[in-house]
């Protein structure tokens, strides 16, 4: 599994709905934030190795009504104490 993160800017009072949307509809979504800040939420997916990023942003994440943008934020090492 691979953990990417996406910083999403929802349309304005649209964050919760947003949010409930990721985790109702999305399989691979571990866990979603509320943030302030230029984003409005970030949200945890855990991805199959190999499985191809950009189209599943493309076609899960950014189709969910009232999101106005994403940045995608690919990580590479876990480090936990």
């Amino acid at each position: 599994m691979r953990p990417v993160f996406l910083m999403i800017k929802c349309d304005l009072g649209k964050a919760y709905d947003v949010a409930n949307a990721l985790v109702d509809t999305i399989e691979e979504v571990s866990e979603v934030y509320s943030t302030s800040g230029q984003y409005d939420l970030l949200a945890k997916f855990n991805l199959e190795d190999g499985q191809d990023i950009g189209r599943f942003v493309c076609e899960q994440v950014q189709v969910v009504p009232h999101i106005k943008d994403t940045f995608t934020l690919i990580s590479f090492k876990v480090f936990t104490g």
